[in-house]
């Protein structure tokens, strides 16, 4: 059972411009809207690939009552902590040139009783066979140690986790080992203390000092550079697979999908690769934060390649 848990919800609206113009007028030649927030793009891909989650988090107001008609819609479980203000909307420009702006609201307030009464519901849910999928920022009112204290509720429990955050959440979360953790190369970086990486070698290699603290696998997304897999002893990087971007948002969202996914069907190493490469790259290809069909990730799972690092 995979338990994805959303704590800052978004409505995601895309909108394509031709080009913007700040201080001026800008008509909008396309709009889509999308049920968002990191978890919930996890729960979305894992349902296009033909698996049941279920979605659960903070959600408030009249945007939190549309996510939720959109989940059911969709044939997504959600399990929900309702919430005083209304969850955020993300908007995210697109230019002809290829060019992103993203403006993403705060969102709610989440108080010590909220709180509360999700960590209750998780540890409900907590066992063997259960993978929680922590991912994405954290709201107004929640501390950073949330996902720490998750991961050590939840192993008492015999359940496993897969981690997909940044900065000081990401940091705490992780002395926890969690089964699995999907950072993007940025945010590894921070972690790292380091602007960037130069290379898959270097990024392998700060991957693998949290490995071998006790993360059970480490996956790296790098963009359109591809990805980087540590797992068991191995390095392994694979380039991006090749195809016609039309968004990249939510891309990484999609790859932890396909981890998760990976971890209830018990994948291999080799076909949990190609699964991540091909669902991260199909996902480029949709309008907005929408996954990849099933049919389209399958197509593209043999043009995935990859390499041992040394």
């Amino acid at each position: 059972m995979i338990i994805t848990v959303t704590m800052n919800p978004a409505a995601d609206k895309t909108v394509e411009i031709e080009s913007l113009k700040r201080g001026g007028l800008n008509r909008i030649r396309k709009a889509e809207w999308d049920a968002g927030g990191k978890g919930i793009n996890v729960s979305k891909t894992i349902s296009e690939l033909g698996m049941e989650t279920t979605a659960t988090g903070f959600l408030g107001g009249n945007t939190g009552r549309e996510i939720e008609k959109y989940l059911r819609e969709k044939g997504i479980r959600s399990d929900f902590v309702a919430v005083d203000g209304e969850t955020r909307t993300n908007t995210k420009v697109f230019e002809d040139n290829g060019m992103v702006t993203e403006l993403n609201e705060p969102g709610p307030y989440i108080t010590a009783a909220q709180e509360e009464e999700l960590l209750k519901k998780l540890e409900g849910y907590a066992g063997e066979g259960v993978l929680f999928v922590l991912s994405g920022s954290l709201p107004m009112g929640i501390n950073t140690d949330i996902y720490a204290r998750i991961i050590e509720m939840v192993h008492k429990k015999g359940a496993e986790v897969l981690l997909d955050a940044d900065g000081e959440a990401f940091r705490k979360a992780v002395q926890y080992r969690p089964e699995i953790i999907k950072p993007n190369k940025e945010e590894l970086a921070q972690y790292a203390g380091v602007p960037e990486f130069s290379s898959a070698i270097e990024t392998a290699k700060a991957a693998e000092a949290l490995t071998d603290a006790g993360v059970g696998m480490a996956v790296v997304s790098m963009g359109a550079e591809g990805a980087v897999f540590l797992e068991k002893g191995n390095r392994i990087f694979c380039p991006a697979i090749p195809v016609k971007a039309c968004s990249t948002v939510g891309a990484g969202d999609a790859m932890a999908g396909a981890l998760a996914y990976a971890w209830e069907n018990g994948m291999g190493m080799e076909d949990k690769i190609r699964l991540c490469m091909a669902v991260s790259a199909g996902a480029v290809t949709t309008q907005g934060t929408k996954p990849p069909s099933k049919e389209l990730a399958e197509a593209l799972k043999s043009r995935a390649v990859f390499t041992f690092l040394g």
